[in-house]
């Protein structure tokens, strides 16, 4: 009944998510004034696994496998968007970017939208904010990312990131902020 295909869409939804948040830093000033620079790092996964590994060795000062300030992303849902559907029968027709001169024909893509939520976790309240500041100019209320989501028929799509929602929680002194956010 279905043929095999597989374009790997979703996957490069989530990466492209994922490197919005690759690059962010934080500064600190020692005593004498001078000022480090410390990249934030991300990784793929559920903020009750980081949560879990804190409360393992409760002493942040402590030199761990898991430092802080740190983020996480997951995705979270995927709901059906009707507002956006066409008609099923529609199809794009486009040049073979190999051999340009086979066409390829391929039906209209189903509306999803796909949830995501950004965790922060810092020691200090300072930090939480140094990175939510530079996150949250970006989305007025929403940040355009170009992904490349079918390959053999070379289409670039440019998908919007809307932030839903900021949630901001203090575990054992230290703040753990929440980006809810989807793709559309």
């Amino acid at each position: 009944m279905f043929e095999y295909f597989y374009n790997e869409i979703f996957r490069k939804t989530i990466i492209s998510f994922g490197t919005l948040f690759n690059d962010l830093s934080i500064k600190h000033a020692d005593s004498d004034g001078n000022q480090t620079v410390t990249k934030v790092p991300l990784a793929y996964g559920p903020i009750g696994k980081f949560l879990a590994r804190l409360e393992q060795s409760p002493n942040l000062n402590k030199s761990v496998a898991m430092t802080l300030p740190r983020m996480s992303f997951e995705f979270t849902g995927l709901t059906y968007d009707p507002t956006r559907k066409v008609t099923t029968t529609q199809q794009i027709t486009v040049k073979d970017p190999d051999t340009e001169t086979t066409t390829k024909k391929v039906f209209m893509p189903v509306p999803y939208n796909m949830q995501f939520e950004l965790n922060i976790m810092c020691k200090l309240n300072d930090d939480a904010l140094q990175i939510v500041e530079q996150i949250l100019p970006f989305f007025q209320p929403s940040y355009n990312l170009t992904v490349n989501l079918v390959s053999e028929i070379n289409e670039k799509r440019d998908i919007p990131v809307v932030l839903e929602m900021l949630i901001a929680v203090v575990l054992d002194n230290a703040p753990v902020f929440a980006i809810s956010s989807f793709i559309k």
